[in-house]
C-alpha cells in the first residue's frame, strides 16, 4: 500500500497566464459575514433600499422578506445588507443565522449577536443620561461615564436607583431595567448577562439581582425585545434592525409550534411600530405556505422580493466583478472565460449562484494546471 498517488503541497498556483493574481472565486462558495462584493438583480436591491431607507428616514416600521431557492443569495443578500447600515451609530444590528425552535431563540441570537460589551455600552450610556439629569457632571457618552465612576466623581450608589426608576419607566419591564443596570456591576455584569440573553440563571443569582422573573419563554422575549428597543429609542437611536436567515426552517417545528413563533413575531411587530425593521430570508416555498395559512403574520410583512435565477448577463457581471478586483494586467469583462463557456455553466447551474461560482473556481484552476490560455466552451465540456 502506497500515498504515491496523493500530491499535497503548499506551493500556491500561478494565475498570472491569465492576467490574475489569485483565483478570485470561492473554492466553498457561502457567504462571508462581511461580503465585499454583491450583484445585485435590480428590483430587489431597490425594494431592500425602500424598506430600509424608509426606516431609516421616518422612524417607522417596515418588514420585507427576500425569497429564493437554495443557493440563489438570500444568506448573501441580508448579510450584504447588514453591511450596509451595521456601521452606522445611530441604529442596532442583529442577524439571527436561523429561527431555532421559537421566538425565546431569535431574541437569544440577537442579542448573543449584539455581543455583552455592546450591551455594557449600553448600559453605560444610560447611566451618562441619568448622570447629566440629576448630577452637575456631564458625562457625554459611555466612556466618559465608566471613567467618572472609576475615579469617585460620579457613585453608583446614587446613580443606581434613579437609572434603575427612570428604566423601568421607559421599558415597561422592571426586571430588564435591574438587569441592564447590573451589566456595570463586576461581580454580577455576567449573571445579568446571561438573563438578557434568555440563557437561564438559578434563583440565588437572580435574587442577588433583585430580578424576580426568569426570561425563559416567548413571551417573555418579546417583552424584553421591545424593552430593548424603547431604551435605544430613548437613547436617540432610530431603531433596530433585525435579520432572520434560513426562516424556512420554522417548517420543521410542529404546527403547534410554527404557530407560536409566527404568533410571537406579529405581536413583536405589533408591539412596536416604530423603530423595528426585520428582514427575512426565506425558501419560497415555506413562504408560501405561512401566506396562505398564517395570515394574521404575513400581512405584517410590507413586501416580498424574490430573488430569480441569474439570466446570461446577470453571470457575465456576476464573473467580471468577481474577477475585477485580482486582475494584475489592466484588462476588463470576463476573460479568461469566454461568452460561449459562461453561456454552457448557465446552463448546466440553472442560474444558481452558488453552482455558478463553484464551476468558475474549479475550471479556473483546472486551466491553470493545464496551462490554458483561455477556458473556452470545449474546455468547460471537458470539466463539468
Amino acid at each position: 500500500m502506497t500515498n504515491d498517488t496523493f500530491s499535497i503541497t503548499d506551493e500556491q498556483r500561478d494565475y498570472s497566464q491569465f492576467g490574475l493574481e489569485e483565483n478570485p472565486f470561492p473554492y466553498s462558495p457561502v457567504p462571508d459575514n462581511d461580503p465585499a462584493l454583491y450583484c445585485g438583480q435590480e428590483h430587489a436591491t431597490r425594494a431592500i433600499s425602500d424598506t430600509v431607507s424608509t426606516m431609516l428616514s421616518t422612524g417607522k416600521s417596515k418588514h420585507l422578506v427576500v425569497t429564493a431557492k437554495y443557493g440563489n443569495g438570500k444568506s448573501h443578500t441580508l448579510k450584504y445588507t447588514r453591511s450596509l447600515v451595521r456601521d452606522r451609530e445611530d441604529v442596532v444590528v442583529g442577524y439571527v443565522a436561523q429561527p431555532g425552535e421559537g421566538f425565546r431563540d431569535i431574541y437569544h441570537e440577537f442579542v448573543y449577536d449584539l455581543g455583552f460589551d455592546r450591551i455594557q455600552t449600553l448600559a453605560y450610556e444610560y447611566l451618562a443620561q441619568v448622570a447629566r439629569n440629576t448630577t452637575d457632571c456631564n458625562p457625554t457618552d459611555a466612556s466618559t461615564v465608566e471613567q467618572l465612576i472609576d475615579d469617585g466623581e460620579v457613585l453608583l450608589s446614587e446613580l443606581v436607583p434613579e437609572a434603575v426608576q427612570q428604566l423601568n419607566n421607559v421599558t415597561k419591564f422592571a426586571d430588564f431595567a435591574r438587569a441592564i443596570v447590573h451589566m456595570v456591576y463586576e461581580d454580577t455584569n455576567l449573571y445579568a448577562w446571561q438573563w438578557l440573553t434568555a440563557e437561564g440563571i438559578r434563583y440565588e443569582q437572580r435574587k442577588e439581582m433583585e430580578i424576580h422573573s426568569a426570561l425563559d419563554d416567548d413571551t417573555t422575549s418579546v417583552r424584553a425585545f421591545t424593552a430593548l428597543k424603547n431604551l435605544l429609542l430613548d437613547l436617540g437611536y432610530t431603531g433596530v434592525f433585525v435579520f432572520v436567515d434560513e426562516f424556512e426552517s420554522i417548517a420543521r417545528l410542529s404546527a403547534k409550534a410554527e404557530q407560536a413563533t409566527l404568533n410571537s413575531i406579529r405581536h413583536l411587530m405589533d408591539q412596536n411600530s416604530h423603530g423595528l425593521c426585520m428582514l427575512f430570508g426565506c425558501a419560497p416555498e415555506v413562504w408560501q405556505d405561512v401566506m396562505s395559512e398564517y395570515h394574521a403574520f404575513s400581512e405584517r410583512i410590507g413586501q416580498e422580493v424574490a430573488l430569480r435565477p441569474l439570466t446570461d448577463d446577470h453571470i457575465n457581471k456576476l464573473v467580471s466583478t468577481y474577477i475585477a478586483p485580482a486582475r494584475t494586467n489592466g484588462t476588463g469583462g470576463v476573460d479568461p472565460f469566454t461568452e460561449e463557456s459562461l453561456s454552457i455553466i448557465h446552463q448546466r447551474s440553472q442560474g444558481n449562484i452558488r453552482q455558478v461560482l463553484s464551476v468558475c473556481s474549479r475550471v479556473l484552476d483546472a486551466a491553470v494546471d493545464e496551462e490554458r490560455s483561455r477556458i473556452d466552451a470545449d474546455f468547460i465540456q471537458e470539466e463539468i
